[in-house]
């Protein structure tokens, strides 16, 4: 049974020079608990995949069901159970960790005083509890990385989308922060979403990768299958089989015009 699934999932768009296939049929399949990196060189179609996943994009062509939900007929109910943690994070830095995870609550219907419960709860768990008081501009990036996720996780989501987590941390909040998603996979059974730029984060934290160029799918399965398969060994480097899937540089986004 997938808890992701997509069949020729597409998307383009109109711009002054023409049209421009994003996308061009992604075929998916996404296990229960399985955490997932999905990776591509820029302009792959990787961001604009998990935009339509999420429903911040609607599709233009293919299926897809996310928790049991139609992507294009349900986003509702695709919303009501996913957690989403986009790259620029999303908390008020003006106001304190408290008042964000009470407010998360409340907008996910929860009664004043289950959101304050659901603050505490998540705030002990994901090592917040002494910094509920502190305004979120304060927050180092590892600390408000650990908020916005929290904040994710309000309404216990069966799937956390996660895009490019650990950009500008530092290695040791980078380290924690791989710990954690390991946590929330193996204590929750959430199955995670994760795109990076970082090949020995996908290498550390998958259980599978996906790797898409030019709008489809170009390789899938485990990092030591890949190895094998295009790297030339299990031992092979993460960064050396992804030249050899894609042909392209792993170096870090463009300034591109048109971010896919």
């Amino acid at each position: 049974m997938a808890i992701i699934s997509t069949a020729g999932l597409a998307r383009t768009f109109r711009t002054r020079g023409g049209t421009v296939e994003a996308v061009r049929g992604i075929d998916l399949t996404v296990r229960p608990g399985e955490i997932l990196g999905f990776l591509g060189p820029n302009g792959a179609g990787k961001t604009t995949t998990l935009r339509m996943l999420t429903t911040l994009l609607p599709p233009t062509g293919g299926a897809a069901t996310v928790a049991g939900h139609d992507l294009v007929r349900d986003p509702g109910g695709v919303r009501r159970r996913i957690g989403y943690v986009a790259q620029s994070g999303g908390v008020d830095p003006t106001v304190p960790v408290r008042e964000e995870l009470v407010t998360q609550g409340r907008l996910y219907r929860l009664t004043a005083t289950a959101a304050a419960t659901r603050a505490g709860e998540l705030a002990e768990e994901l090592g917040l509890t002494e910094l509920m008081d502190r305004k979120c501009a304060a927050l180092s990036g590892g600390q408000r990385r650990r908020l916005d996720i929290a904040m994710a996780l309000t309404h216990r989501p069966e799937v956390l989308f996660l895009d490019e987590p650990t950009t500008g941390l530092d290695p040791a909040s980078r380290a924690d922060l791989w710990e954690l998603v390991r946590r929330i996979r193996d204590e929750r059974g959430t199955t995670v979403f994760l795109t990076t730029h970082y090949l020995d984060e996908a290498d550390a934290l998958a259980d599978r990768l996906v790797v898409v160029d030019r709008g489809v799918v170009a390789a899938e399965g485990t990092p030591a299958d890949l190895r094998s398969r295009y790297g030339g060994s299990p031992e092979a480097g993460l960064q050396e089989t992804f030249l050899a899937i894609t042909g392209r540089s792993a170096a870090p986004r463009d300034a591109s015009p048109i971010a896919v």
